[in-house]
């Protein structure tokens, strides 16, 4: 009888990690919601331990550790757990999380979930607890798909439902909804690959034994594989379920163990078989034997009566235990027969250190078989890039955004990499418009989407930057949009608001309030006039506003600053009044007088009577523009904003003789001296009043104009 025993048997990475994980945790007040994993000996084992299992949160007490298997649970479970102090330990498998992460993602966006599995399995009901929408389970192809009818749907597996089951069912929800349906094939990759093995073994063999926990789901698709292509199939929970008398007669048998089930489960199979078949028994010995001679290993393919032709193969990952560790690096087994070297450049680690890995004497780790020839050579190195890749192959195949650096270019578009994986990315999917320039893109980073997989010779990405880039805009401009709604909504003409000063223009400044750009415009500054922003504003700096003008279809706003500064006129009155002598200068000179600028935006006129006791022909005689006098001030009418001054109320009156009266010509002669003298006594108000109509709000400074002008 020859005996062929599945490579990839035993725990999966999640399962192992879940079990090594509550074997290691201290037991004092722990709990396992449900079943650690769908097998009795260990969940025994653990309850021996004095791990506690729990069926549901109200089991357990507040401030107590959980520890919550592979399969995963749903979101209330975390919650529930962060009001009442439990701690959690997770040991959900990273495969299942990933599909809690797109089931959560997909159902807030309003998407319907469809999950192939089995509605009672604990990874599924944990993936319905990850839905803010409705969900639906189908197990089989010939399910009614017809509740789906005018959804959004999103179609998931759970990770140990059959391939071949969930190709059936995509491939009918597509053939009713070929439009609607966004498909991630979450089935884990470990999984697909037991699966594919189970039924090669099952071809070849006249027998086959599937090892693994009754309530196992991935155990049982695999003794369902089994079946379509052997007729003799024997499902055994434990070792004391094997009857050798069932398998006696048969030449080839199989043995596949399932996810859930421990290697020493599988070993207790295995040595039955050969205690009671001395054919096997010799047939090992053999094995044995030419192993030594040739310095091969056993590793876990050394099994009583194992077909010699099957035991390694190039690219084979293998699961071996650490026995001991050298200088040039570690020797592994499995099952305690035969070692082989690993050498230290193969070990995944930064540093080789002989002393850490003796530490880890005991442990398992997977390999890759790169040599079977003239000796049998290993990797840890190689096998965990390939994980890696593959993991990350499925977060790409996930619609996951990922990043690559250009190696190069042709006409259709750049070239790159992502691990061993080509990927190719069409020239119209860099960006968008017209790309002319390729060459610039080599040696730089590249994000991108997947848009397909082609399969034709080895796995080519064919892959869109632009896509994001778009995706990115679209949402920065929504973002921008409802910002900016949002401001105009908030905003009226005549508010006070505070902005920070961004950048300065000729013209004025524009300034972020709530993050929109709004302008201050040189001449809503300052009430006396400036001629540069920055005499008034600094960039960077915070200020109060006033709302002037609000545009909202062209997207634009107007905005003040002086108009909360108080006016110069405003305070004239606590610094003048009738009588008091002020100093200013001389900025304009019109016939009727002199107008002095007493500060910035308050002027004063001099009549051209009030200039001096002598009669005047023009002031200009007397006074220039920029000359700085003295004068009293005569009146004050700050509602009206005028000052009379006076520069002859500060000088001494001349001594003046008059000539006796005397007629002449019918007329007295001081007539005619008065009549000589009728522009000095022409009337102030008359004349102040119309130069106010017509420069009614407007300071001297502001009429100057330009120097030219002057």
């Amino acid at each position: 009888m020859k005996v062929f025993v599945a490579e990839n048997d035993g725990f999966c990475v999640g399962v192992k990690k879940a079990v090594d994980t509550a074997f290691q945790i201290a037991p004092e007040n722990t709990y396992v919601l449900g079943d650690l994993i769908h097998n009795e000996d260990v969940v025994n084992r653990l309850s021996e331990r004095g791990i506690k299992k729990a069926d549901s949160l109200s089991e357990v007490p507040d401030g107590a550790r959980l520890l919550i298997r592979s399969h995963g649970v749903g979101k209330n479970v975390y919650e529930h757990c962060a009001e009442h102090n439990i701690e959690v330990v997770d040991c959900t498998c990273s495969f299942v999380q990933k599909i809690q992460k797109i089931v959560e993602a997909k159902s807030a966006e309003g998407k319907t979930i469809a999950i192939a599995g089995h509605r009672e399995h604990p990874e599924v009901i944990g993936l319905i607890g990850w839905c803010a929408n409705e969900a639906y389970v189908f197990s089989s192809e010939n399910d009614d798909f017809g509740i789906l009818s005018g959804k959004e749907v999103v179609l998931v597996s759970q990770t140990t439902f059959s391939e071949q089951r969930f190709l059936k069912i995509e491939k009918n929800i597509q053939k009713v909804y070929p439009k609607s349906v966004e498909i991630f094939p979450t089935i884990c990759y470990t999984t697909v690959r037991r699966q594919k093995e189970a039924e090669q073994i099952a071809k070849k063999c006249d027998a086959v034994l599937i090892l693994g926990g009754l309530h196992s789901s991935n155990t049982g698709k695999l003794c369902e594989i089994a079946s379509e292509y052997c007729k003799n199939v024997f499902r055994l929970n434990n070792a004391d379920d094997f009857k050798y008398e069932k398998i006696q007669f048969f030449k080839r048998v199989g043995v596949i163990a399932g996810a859930s089930t421990p290697d020493w489960q599988t070993q207790e199979v295995l040595c039955k078989m050969a205690n009671n078949n001395a054919e096997v028994q010799k047939a090992t010995e053999s094995v044995v034997e030419e192993t030594q001679q040739a310095e091969a290993t056993t590793m876990t393919e050394v099994v009583e009566g194992m077909d010699k032709e099957t035991r390694y193969r190039k690219g084979q990952i293998l699961n071996v235990n650490i026995v001991s560790a050298r200088d040039e690096g570690i020797y592994v087994s499995v099952s305690g027969k035969g070692e082989i070297l690993i050498d230290k450049s193969e070990l995944d680690c930064e540093e080789y250190s002989r002393e850490t890995y003796a530490d880890k004497i005991g442990e398992n780790i997977d390999v890759m078989v790169l040599e079977t020839a003239p000796k049998v050579k290993l990797s840890e190195k190689k096998v965990k890039k390939i994980q890696e890749e593959e993991a990350l192959l499925k977060n790409v195949e996930a619609g996951e955004e990922f990043t690559v650096v250009c190696t190069g270019f042709n006409k259709g578009g750049l070239t790159a990499e992502l691990g061993t994986y080509p990927v190719f990315v069409p020239a119209r999917e860099i960006r968008a418009g017209f790309v002319k320039d390729l060459e610039k893109y080599t040696g730089k980073k590249l994000r991108l989407k997947l848009i397909e997989i082609r399969k034709e010779r080895r796995k080519e990405i064919i892959a869109s930057q632009r896509v994001i880039l778009e995706a990115e805009r679209a949402e920065r401009e929504a973002a921008k949009a409802e910002k900016e709604a949002a401001f105009f909504e908030s905003i009226h003409v005549g508010d006070v608001v505070e902005g920070k000063v961004e950048r300065t223009t000729s013209f004025g400044a524009f300034v972020s309030v709530d993050g929109f750009d709004c302008l201050a415009h040189i001449s809503d500054l300052s009430w006396t006039g400036v001629k540069e922003v920055k005499d008034v504003l600094t960039i960077g700096k915070r200020y109060q506003f006033q709302v002037l003008k609000i545009d909202r279809e062209n997207k634009k706003v107007s905005i003040g600053y002086k108009q909360l500064q108080p006016q110069p006129w405003d305070l004239a009155a606590e610094k003048y009044a009738e009588g008091d002598v002020v100093h200013g200068k001389v900025v304009r000179i019109v016939p009727f007088g002199a107008f002095v600028e007493l500060e910035k935006g308050i002027d004063g006129l001099v009549h051209v009577s009030q200039i001096s006791h002598e009669w005047l022909e023009n002031p200009t005689s007397v006074l220039s523009i920029g000359e700085e006098i003295d004068a009293q001030i005569l009146a004050f009418n700050p509602e009206e904003r005028k000052i009379t001054l006076s520069i002859k109320a500060l000088q001494p009156a001349p001594e003046v003789e008059y000539p006796q009266e005397r007629e002449e010509g019918g007329r007295p002669q001081r007539q005619k001296k008065s009549k000589r003298n009728n522009r000095n006594n022409y009337s102030e108000d008359e004349e102040y009043s119309n130069w106010s109509e017509s420069y009614e709000g407007a300071s001297i400074s502001e009429l100057l104009g330009t120097d030219e002008e002057k």
